[in-house]
């Protein structure tokens, strides 16, 4: 067991903390079904850059603060987002290695995967079953993963986060 020393806890917290804010940021209904995934974007950086401090455990306590913070049924985004914790760790190793916009197409997947859980969650519930358009958050966040990954890479190297 190493009981090495971990630098960049609290820049961990502030860019999830900033991806909750934006992740209940109110927006027009035209607009939201366009919202990005925040929280499985930054989820799935810190679990490609620094699996053996963010994972499972961390996605499962993202998801339930998304749970909490939008009413929805507990556990629900927790289960899809330790899913997706769990993909990103142990895949690490090949994906950090591909280009970036090779690396957004397997966030489309993830994240696709990501709100089929949430879909099937609802169905569960009896909640009615959107139409495709559902899925379209995972086209704006597959745009946006090239800035969200260099702003978190830079911030990754700017306060040493190890």
């Amino acid at each position: 067991m190493s009981f090495a020393k971990h630098n960049g806890g609290w820049t961990i917290a502030i860019s999830f903390l900033i991806a909750f804010l934006l992740a209940e940021l109110p927006l027009p209904v035209w607009a939201a079904i366009w919202r990005p995934a925040w929280v499985a974007m930054v989820l799935i950086y810190w679990c490609l850059a620094i699996p053996e401090r963010v994972g499972v455990g961390i996605g499962w306590l993202a998801g339930l603060t998304l749970d909490v913070l939008g009413g929805n049924l507990l556990g629900q985004h927790a289960l899809g987002l330790c899913i997706l914790a769990f993909i990103a760790g142990r895949f690490h190793q090949p994906i950090r290695v591909l280009p970036i916009w090779q690396q957004g197409i397997g966030i489309f997947w993830l994240i696709t995967l990501y709100q089929l859980v949430i879909l099937w969650t609802n169905g569960i519930q009896g909640r009615p079953i959107p139409n495709w358009a559902y899925l379209s958050s995972a086209l704006t966040s597959t745009m946006l993963w090239p800035w969200v990954f260099v702003v978190l890479r830079d911030m990754r190297r700017k306060y040493r986060v190890t």
